[in-house]
């Protein structure tokens, strides 16, 4: 079945009904996705560990949030 006729045919059903679909369908995108996560990880302790060896200046809080 194509993307379209799935479509086609969500939209036959009742209201509470594609509200459930949807809300399901929003759940599934905001799962955490762990390769993205692991790539974050390494990247914030590269970014600490040239802080902490003074590679790297730190910003002030309240010039990050002007």
């Amino acid at each position: 079945m194509s993307n379209k006729e799935i479509l086609e045919q969500a939209m036959k059903l009742k209201p509470e009904d594609r509200f459930l679909i949807i809300e399901g369908l929003i759940k599934s995108l905001d799962e955490p996705d762990k390769k993205i996560d692991a790539i974050w990880l390494e990247e914030a302790e590269k970014r600490l560990k040239a802080y902490r060896d003074g590679k790297r200046k730190g910003i002030p809080m309240e010039e990050v949030f002007k």
